[in-house]
Formats: structure tokens, C-alpha cells, sequence
């Protein structure tokens, strides 16, 4: 996995290593996981070599069945996959993820794999979240109704609180160098001109929340 994908991660939210980087190739299975990912498990950097069976040992009991399911229909249908299920780390603690991935594609643009990130959602966001957007938006007042929007579809899709859709969005703004409210106004956008297809549909949303920063138009130069 390249350098700058392994250094994201933990720039991330302060730091924190609640989001790590992986790629899976559908023909050998196999997997890389950036550091931050390994964490998430419980591992040093360079400890473990993640594979589908540790991955799975790692799962927690009651959605293991479920996740190979949804694994299996990936590598047969050579798709993206997304799924929300909890893991236990090396010390036997359980932790909450979302797993989103997007398609992993050769050189010739064959889909081969996916690459995505796994999401410890097991915490909230630290602090208070006015603050935070206070922090990141000079026009908090104009941007809290599209960022609410944007927030509410992921807290829908994915089945999580407030807070946690709000760290999604962050991360895919730090990640991308796009400003959180540019992200949520082409979010928003996307999932209007998907209509009702969303529900049945996940992993396209998948795809639009890991693409939307490339449908964010450049912003408009200051006159001088």
C-alpha cells in the first residue's frame, strides 16, 4: 500500500487511529491493510498479515455468517462491497465498524479488487461538534442546513448517530482537501438525482461518498 495511503489514515480526526486504509484483489484474495487498519485489530505495524480467514476470527460471532455473505457476493460478482458488523480486537475488545470499499481497478481498468477503509464508529466525536464546525467553516451559519442534510443520509444508510455521520464526512473532507461543506452540497446532489434507488442501492452510495470530492467544482478565483 502506497506511503500516502498509509499516512492518512492517521492524520485523521487529530490523529486518531480509528480509520484504516485496505485493498483486496477478488482472484487470490488477497489483502493489504495500511498500520491504522491493523490497529483497529489490535496489531502493530508489521505484526499480522491480514487475510480473510484472520479477518474473520476477528469478527464478532453473531455477524460472521453475514459477512462472509456479503464477501462472497463481492469476489463472484467482482462489485464493491459494504457492510457495518463488530470485530473483536487481540485484548478481546469489541468495536463497531463500517467497512466501504470502491473498485479496484488494473491498468487496463478492469475491476480486479476493492479498496476502501475500514471505520471504527465505536467512539463519537470527541468534543463538542458546534465547535469543530466552527473550526472548519467560515460561514457555519449557511453551511449547517446542507451539512445536516448530508449527515442525516449517512446516518441513514449506515445506521449510525449524529456525531459518527459527522466524522465520515470529515474524514472524506481531510482525506480529499475538499471543504466539508463543498462535499455535503455534491452529496446531497447525488443521492437527489439517485431518487429512491438509494435503499437498494448501498454500494452506489458507497461510491458516491468515496468519489464525491471529484464532482466538487474547483472554487472561483479571487479577483484581485
Amino acid at each position: 500500500m502506497g506511503q500516502r495511503e498509509q499516512e492518512t489514515a492517521s492524520e485523521m480526526l487529530g490523529g486518531c487511529p480509528d480509520i484504516g486504509s485496505f485493498r483486496f484483489w477478488f482472484a487470490d484474495q488477497r489483502w493489504e491493510w495500511s498500520d491504522d487498519a491493523a490497529a483497529i485489530h489490535g496489531y502493530a505495524p508489521g505484526e499480522a498479515e491480514p487475510s480473510t480467514e484472520l479477518l474473520q476470527r476477528h469478527q464478532h460471532p453473531d455477524d460472521r455468517q453475514r459477512v462472509a455473505a456479503v464477501l462472497a457476493e463481492a469476489v463472484e460478482t467482482a462489485t464493491p462491497f459494504c457492510t457495518r458488523h463488530r470485530i473483536i480486537d487481540t485484548e478481546g475488545e469489541t468495536h463497531d465498524v463500517i467497512v466501504i470499499s470502491d473498485r479496484l481497478c488494473d491498468e487496463q481498468g478492469t475491476v480486479v479488487g476493492s479498496s476502501g477503509y475500514f471505520i471504527d464508529v465505536t467512539e463519537t466525536l470527541e468534543g463538542n461538534l458546534q465547535e469543530a464546525l466552527d473550526d472548519l467553516l467560515p460561514d457555519v451559519i449557511d453551511a449547517r442546513a446542507v451539512i445536516e442534510q448530508a449527515k442525516g443520509i449517512v446516518m441513514f444508510v449506515y445506521g449510525v448517530s449524529a456525531d459518527q455521520a459527522f466524522r465520515v464526512l470529515r474524514w472524506r473532507s481531510q482525506e480529499t482537501n475538499v471543504k466539508i461543506r463543498a462535499l455535503a452540497e455534491q452529496l446531497v446532489a447525488d443521492v437527489v438525482a439517485m431518487g429512491g434507488a438509494l435503499v437498494q442501492q448501498r454500494t452506489r452510495f458507497d461510491h458516491l461518498l468515496l468519489t464525491v470530492h471529484h464532482r466538487v467544482a474547483p472554487p472561483e478565483p479571487v479577483a484581485d
